[in-house]
């Protein structure tokens, strides 16, 4: 929560029970101009989201084997490592190029990546790159960003409108680290998810769905409320480029964890047909979900939709949660206490606790030592 007032008209203006996520203020220093105002009379602002490297071809083996070793070198040469890197003295004797000096600690992990001061003013802007912020269009300027397309290709940009910030039940118009965290992940384990029928549950604006699009079959990007599912089938036709034509395709689909079955009703926008229902069920082996659990009441509903669909699955499946820990001083523990994690963690072992005789779900726990392919501020509470 935050309670911001500002007095200049440049600055926004929150509310103290405004929820701001802190993706958005990660480089402040950007200009912040709105592109439209949604139909819950919100902002709405569009921003460029920049790739650590541009290699997306999914065609086949031999195409995914050279994307991957394109990928790892650029990786390098950026100063990053992966996990393979870490333990290799040979690898960091190689980092050591373009005037860059990798520095590990005494665990061999990246701590700090640093430019000497003889570098060129070109090496100094290749290094900081397109810091995670907003960058904001005046409505009507289709074009605002056609000088900084012309320097990125197509392939190493994710366009996502959203909002800056909300009040709590409209979170899903912001974006959060938790979505660049699992996003992380399937770009990192791109092979696992090739070819799935994909579910998501709590889609919001469709960041993580749009990069699982990228090698996944079909993906259902679902959420509530139309506002909400409209701006999420804008973001996905934003980025068309990033998915194959012909091959993949992302739905956008309303998907209430209030209720017990799926939405139907003819008239509503979002509605799932019988076939798309059958499809789910018969062919779905992946479902996800990121930075969703920050209310107890929603946080039940979730399992119990999770519950409800994996029963109905052909196949078995395998469910990736990613949750951001939220510390907040309580006065009812006069503590600083995180009591959505907590809840979480509580259903989670009751579902993994469930005796079922059909189904048998295990929790494992995700290490957290796979690349960085968005930049954000991976966190210990991540």
């Amino acid at each position: 929560m935050v309670d911001v007032a500002e007095k200049e008209m440049d600055n926004l203006t929150f509310k103290s029970d405004t929820v701001l996520s802190d993706v958005h203020l990660h480089c402040p220093n950007k200009r912040h101009l709105m592109v439209r105002l949604n139909a819950a009379g919100q902002p709405v602002f569009l921003s460029h989201f920049k790739l650590l490297w541009n290699a997306y071809n999914w065609a086949s083996e031999k195409n995914a084997r050279e994307a991957t070793t394109e990928k790892e070198q650029q990786y390098k040469s950026r100063g990053q490592l992966c996990d393979k890197d870490r333990n290799n003295p040979k690898n960091e004797k190689e980092l050591n190029i373009k005037g860059l000096e990798v520095l590990l600690d005494e665990d061999g992990d990246l701590e700090v990546v640093r430019r000497p001061q003889d570098a060129s003013d070109s090496e100094e802007e290749d290094l900081l790159r397109d810091r995670v912020c907003p960058v904001i269009l005046i409505k009507g300027e289709d074009d605002a960003f056609e000088d900084e397309e012309q320097e990125h290709t197509c392939n190493d940009v994710i366009k996502i409108e959203h909002t800056m910030a909300t009040p709590l039940e409209d979170v899903g118009k912001q974006v959060w680290r938790g979505a660049f965290l699992l996003a992380d992940y399937i770009l990192s384990k791109w092979d696992t998810f090739r070819c799935c029928t994909v579910l998501e549950l709590g889609g919001g604006t469709g960041i993580t769905s749009i990069i699982m699009g990228t090698v996944a079959k079909r993906v259902y990007c679902t959420d509530v409320g139309e506002d909400l599912l409209a701006m999420c089938e804008r973001n996905v036709a934003l980025n068309k480029h990033l998915i194959e034509q012909g091959s993949n395709e992302i739905k956008v689909k309303e998907l209430d964890w209030m209720r017990d079955d799926f939405c139907s009703d003819p008239a509503a926008p979002y509605r799932w047909s019988e076939a798309e229902i059958a499809d789910l069920h018969d062919h779905c082996t992946v479902i996800m979900a990121a930075d969703v659990f920050y209310d107890d009441d929603l946080t039940d509903a979730l399992f119990r939709t999770l519950y409800r669909i994996t029963h109905n699955l052909k196949n078995s499946c395998t469910v990736y949660l990613s949750i951001e820990k939220r510390l907040n001083f309580t006065l009812r523990h006069m503590d600083v206490t995180c009591e959505a994690y907590n809840h979480f963690r509580n259903t989670l072992n009751d579902l993994e606790n469930l005796q079922d005789g059909k189904m048998k779900y295990i929790v494992e726990p995700i290490k957290l030592d796979f690349c960085q392919f968005l930049i954000y501020e991976r966190t210990e509470q991540l």
